[in-house]
């Protein structure tokens, strides 16, 4: 039995019926679609079109089907095709004739866009929490290493020296503009399409914000055509989390450079590392690859759903029940690398000394040379030139670029350039690398990260 059997005479082939089927995945949507069928109710009761009595059987009923999912004990009918039908029919075999009141003003489009809606915030919450959790891990581990530091990298060739707490930051300033984005997405995702109907809305006195309000929307839909078509938020969504995944990829990246035995910065603990089925020796930075990995998954997902999206007429079509598979699996990968990551950081062991013989490399001093020498009234220009010809000088002669600077009768005062991190120290303008600079931005990311808690 469908919900449109008095329409038709023969019952869905199963060819059809395998291609329509949705409960095997939107399943998960369960505890969404029995709150928001709550609300509905009590909107009828609010509109006349319930008693009281009936409104107190339904949420009762409701909370009933709630328990048997969270027991494990609901089970599903052959003709359950999706989540939505199968908790009516159960409401239906429950509460008899009320049951099948449970339905009036509502169509199964405006009611799967208000679940979804309620599933995307609270996903959305979820993953800017953990965002800032890890978040909070980077900036904790860079101030237990404090004056720890290693070569800045630009075109992955050494550039300067900087401090690992400003390194560990640069990565969550940017989860922290990811976790801004989802907190502005739940914000504009936050209207109720309930009582839109199919696309028409309803000739039924009820009050699409009655059920707005008792859902925690901001407001109710304006338009009932974009209320059931819009997937807007769950493209916004695919977005947000892809490009945060881009930004874990990074970080992933790093971490498989920072543990190879060239670089040998940091090591990664035993519970977050795995070895080799053939080859003893070896410790693998499997976590971070992952991490690297499901960034195209998750991309993937998000280009997808753009696709489905780009050739649909108004209203609903049926092609916008392909917006789950990929929101339920962008959802669930994205907070899995995000406990690994920030498992992997918390294990991590940084090599203090490894990182600061790397840093030293005498060759990162040219710009303070340079800058030394504008500091002298020299033209920058002039001054670069100059730098570069002492470092043209050292490499040709397979010499120290410190001690080229020595020799030099005319420069040989920027000597104390290249005592052991000096030019760290040197890194001292707002936003800088250097040690001086690195309070008041520690300060500042604290308050950011502190304002995008009390927004969630």
């Amino acid at each position: 039995m469908t919900l449109w059997s008095g329409r038709f005479t023969a019952s869905m082939d199963e060819a059809l019926w395998k291609l329509s089927e949705s409960y095997s995945f939107d399943h998960v949507l369960y505890a969404h679609d029995i709150a928001g069928s709550v609300a509905h109710v009590r909107g009828l009761r609010a509109a006349g079109l319930l008693t009281s009595d009936e409104c107190d059987t339904l949420v009762a009923t409701l909370e009933q089907i709630s328990t048997e999912f969270e027991q494990g004990i609901f089970e599903r009918r052959a003709g359950d095709e999706d989540i939505h039908m199968a908790i009516e029919r159960r409401a239906t075999e429950l509460a008899g004739t009320v049951g099948a009141k449970i339905h009036t003003a509502r169509s199964r489009n405006d009611q799967v866009a208000t679940t979804l809606r309620l599933f995307v915030r609270d996903a959305l919450s979820e993953i800017a929490r953990q965002t800032l959790t890890l978040t909070e891990t980077l900036v904790a581990l860079g101030q237990r290493y404090g004056e720890a530091y290693l070569p800045g990298y630009t075109h992955l060739q050494r550039a300067q020296p900087v401090l690992l707490s400003h390194h560990l930051q640069a990565h969550a300033w940017s989860l922290a503009r990811d976790v801004d984005r989802m907190i502005d997405a739940r914000r504009r995702l936050n209207v109720s399409p309930l009582g839109a109907g199919a696309l028409a809305g309803t000739s039924l006195p009820i009050q699409p914000s009655v059920t707005a309000g008792l859902l925690g929307f901001d407001e109710p839909f304006a338009n009932s055509m974009d209320a059931v078509s819009d997937r807007d938020f769950v493209a916004e969504t695919l977005f947000d989390i892809a490009l945060l995944g881009v930004h874990l990829s990074r970080m992933g990246e790093e971490l498989v450079l920072w543990t190879t035995s060239e670089f040998h910065f940091a090591t990664l603990g035993d519970d977050f590392t795995t070895g080799s089925s053939m080859l003893p020796q070896k410790k693998n930075s499997d976590v971070a690859e992952l991490a690297r990995g499901k960034s195209g998954r998750l991309v993937g997902n998000l280009t997808g759903l753009l696709v489905t999206l780009k050739g649909l007429p108004l209203s609903y079509n049926r092609d916008l029940q392909e917006d789950k598979e990929p929101l339920f699996d962008s959802v669930t990968q994205i907070l899995v690398v995000l406990a690994a990551l920030d498992g992997a950081y918390r294990s991590m062991t940084f090599d203090v000394a490894a990182a600061a013989a790397a840093a030293e490399d005498d060759l990162l001093v040219a710009i303070d040379v340079a800058e030394a020498l504008v500091a002298e009234g020299v033209a920058f220009r002039h001054a670069h030139e100059m730098a570069g010809a002492l470092v043209g000088r050292a490499v040709r002669e397979g010499r120290g670029l410190a001690e080229v600077v020595a020799a030099d009768d005319r420069l040989a005062h920027l000597a104390s350039l290249f005592a052991p991190g000096a030019a760290l120290a040197r890194r001292r303008s707002p936003g800088a690398s250097g040690p001086l600079a690195g309070p008041e931005q520690l300060s500042r990311l604290r308050e950011r990260l502190e304002s995008l808690r009390t927004r969630l």
